[in-house]
């Protein structure tokens, strides 16, 4: 048994080594502003497409820049539960994500 638990630390480790070099994207205004994250906490990119720059309506494009954020690292979270989840069979071990 501890050597099955030291199996699957190694792989949660390695797991999270990929998570941390993993980049995620999502979009949002139908893909005016599109946001990359990195290791699903790290804000890596943000494109605006030059259209959507209107000075006379920033609260859109902050909202638009909150949406892509917000669902870029969702997604990242998300992922990152469903291979944690892969490796410890479901079980919810506190502290994982």
């Amino acid at each position: 048994m501890l050597k099955q638990a030291q199996q699957m630390q190694a792989r949660m480790a390695k797991i999270q080594e990929e998570l941390a070099e993993t980049r995620t994207e999502a979009t949002a205004g139908g893909g005016v502003v599109k946001v990359t994250i990195l290791g699903g906490s790290r804000v890596e990119e943000i494109e605006i497409a030059p259209e959507v720059v209107d000075p006379e309506d920033i609260e859109m494009l902050q909202d638009l820049i909150m949406v892509a954020v917000n669902e870029a690292m969702d997604t990242a979270q998300a992922d990152a539960s469903e291979k944690m989840s892969a490796i410890t069979g479901g079980m919810n071990i506190p502290g994982l994500f």
